[in-house]
């Protein structure tokens, strides 16, 4: 029963079983229970389903690497192992991942992989969803690295308060507006470094100021947009001792900005003397409105004085032939009504 899969290596003095480039489209379900770390590496593996790791079999396995491999669909259940503390799915092209592929009960889980595994959008939603139900809350280190992510679900982090590390580096981020770290505690590292971040509001920055442990935080090779909404951002790197490397960020654009270091920025560089202020803008063009009408109003009303005789006259005449009209109107009523001119008018030898 303590024997080794034909084609995996063993080793029982290091607990440890390796089972990498065997062609494997299963796991291998003879595991020695001895086993803590187990890799199933560079296998055709593409589905995980309930039950693939006997948690009665394998009570001690801590460390399990699949990283590699062509997985697809992990199942609820396909992971509620009792001791398990680090995983790695990195390289794998999921499509489906179950938010109750730890179990029902949660999952003590403390390291968490997934390098290039979550280009699916709905696959992030369903990790998402898993972060959020509290199984993985002694999660201690997540890392998201080569996803390609363009905007992170609203509150996938607010249920991490164990959380020390956070990899979110080589991504095409492009904010963090609707990213929510307040309940991280305990975060003493951030990496965002090569992504696309134009820009970090005041609501992000002072989320970073309200992280008591939070220490090293890495924007390098971002596209910063040097334009007067950075001048947050540039204060609070001036400021803070938190962003490493921080004499190294540069501007992306605009062209004249190219390059400039953001610690070396100036309110002179900026030109932003002047606030743009929106709604003052507006409130002017109103008040212009308001003028041009008004002296429109006056012109017309001039003119109507200049010209009263006139207008008078031109009425009067108006009136003449309204009246004209009228007569006659009335006159040919006053026939039509009479029968003795009705006949006259019709008898032909009068």
């Amino acid at each position: 029963p303590d024997g080794c899969p034909d084609l995996c290596e063993c080793s029982e003095p290091a607990r440890t079983v390796k089972c990498v480039n065997r062609n494997l489209t299963v796991v291998p379900p003879d595991l020695p229970p001895y086993v803590r770390s187990l890799f199933i590496t560079g296998n055709p593996l593409t589905h995980l389903p309930a039950g693939a790791f006997s948690a009665q079999r394998l009570p001690d396995l801590s460390a399990l690497n699949l990283s590699g491999n062509h997985l697809q669909t992990v199942d609820a259940d396909a992971l509620a192992l009792p001791a398990l503390r680090q995983l790695d799915l990195s390289g794998n092209a999921l499509i489906s991942l179950s938010p109750q592929a730890f179990g029902e009960g949660g999952s003590p889980l403390e390291e968490l992989a997934l390098r290039g595994a979550l280009r699916n959008h709905d696959v992030l939603l369903s990790l998402a969803a898993l972060l959020q139900s509290g199984a993985l809350h002694n999660l201690s280190r997540l890392e998201l690295t080569d996803n390609g992510l363009v905007l992170l679900p609203a509150g996938i982090f607010t249920a991490l308060p164990t959380l020390r590390q956070l990899d979110l580096s080589n991504n095409s981020l492009v904010g963090l507006q609707n990213v929510s770290f307040q309940g991280l505690g305990q975060l003493q590292s951030l990496n965002l470094s090569n992504n696309s971040l134009g820009m970090l509001w005041n609501t992000t920055l002072a989320q970073f100021r309200s992280l008591p442990t939070l220490r090293r935080i890495d924007l390098g090779h971002n596209t910063w947009v040097c334009d007067c909404a950075i001048e947050d951002l540039v204060a609070w790197l001036k400021e803070s001792d938190q962003v490493e490397g921080k004499e190294a960020l540069t501007c992306a654009y605009p062209d004249k900005m190219l390059g400039k270091a953001l610690m070396k920025i100036n309110g002179s560089d900026l030109n932003c003397s002047v606030p743009i202020d929106l709604p003052s803008q507006l409130q002017t063009s109103y008040v212009f409105l308001g003028i041009v009408l008004a002296l429109i109003g006056a012109i017309f009303l001039l003119v109507l004085y200049l010209n009263r005789k006139g207008i008078k006259k031109w009425m009067h005449n108006i009136r003449d032939a309204c009246r004209d009209h009228m007569e006659g109107y009335h006159y040919r009523y006053e026939i039509n009504a009479d029968p003795r001119l009705t006949n006259l008018g019709s008898n032909s030898d009068v």
